[in-house]
């Protein structure tokens, strides 16, 4: 279920910002993305609730059909209008469905198992990532964008159907937790690893969402490679999660714990962000060199994070998980907010230095962690 719903999200990833700037310019596509997750946030602050009062199993199910839908009008969009409805009913609608699946993992998993658990999980996921782009830019020379959208929603067929004739061993029995959302925010506050992992996981989200937003608009726009290379560059790119995740969480597990495979993982993706900035040359192989670098140091934060937040809390804590996924719709109202002052005085390239500086924050946060090793 991971991969399917890996590639029916992977598939528009890449390409809707090149898609929305058909009917807008930069700033507002940056703006469309910011309107998009800020309503996210909302829906996202409100799930804990029904899903305490629906099930996650009814709910997956509610969240699944908006996908569908949203990724059907994203294909009939011809309008600046239409194709901002089509984004905030996809962007809720994905981003509520990876909380879905959260949940879904979580109720199965223990701690002495977590990093392999969800690496594991993540790999089948990232599998789905890595073949999505190539398939998109094959689907884009095709039909244009239209084709991505409409094959994103027919992914979503078999994940319905899994779901439905798995229900029974899906269902999840746990009575949850339930604390005020102020209560929550405050124990974050003041516990320094949980304080320290959503300070992490912003900062990784803050680089994924500038990535899917601008590097493909700064390699097809602003340097001319066209789509044909970039879907193979961008599924070389991903390969790193599918290679490192799964023998990082072994070794978290069993040996070194996970704050130091984290200093590495910000290591090399504070450098490649600077490389990001000076390389100005449309060399396919050069890039493809350097993306392949960022999303090394990507994967083992990824694998980390994951790893080190669900050894804290469990399944139970139902508000905990969901304000950790709302860090990848806030860092899309940061990022574009950033690239929108950015743009403003600099070009595109100049986004990539700023967050790499920001990016040396991490360094902090790792050290307040208490490692489980």
């Amino acid at each position: 279920m991971g991969f399917i719903l890996a590639l029916a999200s992977a598939l528009p990833a890449y390409v809707q910002s090149n898609f929305l700037s058909q009917f807008v310019s930069l700033s507002t596509v940056s703006l469309f993305f910011i309107i998009s997750n800020f309503l996210t946030i909302i829906a996202i602050f409100f799930f804990p609730e029904l899903i305490k009062k629906l099930s996650n199993i009814f709910l997956t199910k509610i969240t699944l059909i908006s996908f569908f839908v949203s990724a059907l009008w994203l294909s009939l969009a011809t309008d600046p209008l239409n194709a901002l409805l089509a984004i905030i009913l996809f962007s809720v609608s994905v981003n509520l469905i990876w909380i879905n699946m959260d949940f879904l993992v979580e109720s199965f998993s223990d701690n002495a198992t977590t990093g392999r658990t969800r690496t594991v999980y993540f790999t089948f996921m990232n599998a789905g990532w890595i073949i999505a782009p190539a398939f998109s830019s094959y689907l884009i020379a095709s039909g244009g964008y239209k084709l991505t959208f409409i094959a994103s929603a027919f992914f979503l067929i078999p994940f319905f159907f899994i779901l439905l004739t798995q229900e029974k061993q899906l269902r999840n029995k746990t009575r949850y937790s339930s604390e005020k959302i102020k209560s929550v925010i405050h124990k974050i506050w003041h516990n320094k690893n949980l304080r320290g992992i959503f300070s992490i996981a912003m900062l990784l989200q803050l680089f994924y969402s500038s990535a899917v937003i601008y590097i493909p608009i700064y390699l097809h726009q602003t340097l001319g490679i066209d789509w044909n290379d970039l879907g193979l560059m961008f599924s070389i790119m991903l390969l790193p999660f599918v290679i490192f995740e799964i023998p990082a969480g072994i070794i978290a597990d069993k040996y070194i714990g996970e704050k130091e495979i984290l200093t590495v993982g910000f290591t090399i993706l504070t450098i490649v962000l600077f490389f990001f900035y000076y390389i100005k040359v449309p060399t396919v192989w050069v890039w493809t060199l350097v993306l392949f670098a960022s999303r090394s140091g990507a994967a083992l934060i990824e694998a980390m994070r994951e790893t080190y937040f669900f050894k804290i809390v469990d399944v139970e804590d139902v508000d905990y998980i969901n304000l950790f996924r709302l860090t990848s719709p806030l860092a899309y109202i940061i990022g574009p907010g950033l690239a929108i002052l950015t743009l403003k005085f600099l070009p595109l390239n100049n986004l990539f230095l700023v967050l790499a500086i920001i990016m040396l924050s991490s360094f902090y946060f790792i050290a307040s962690l208490k490692d489980t090793k």
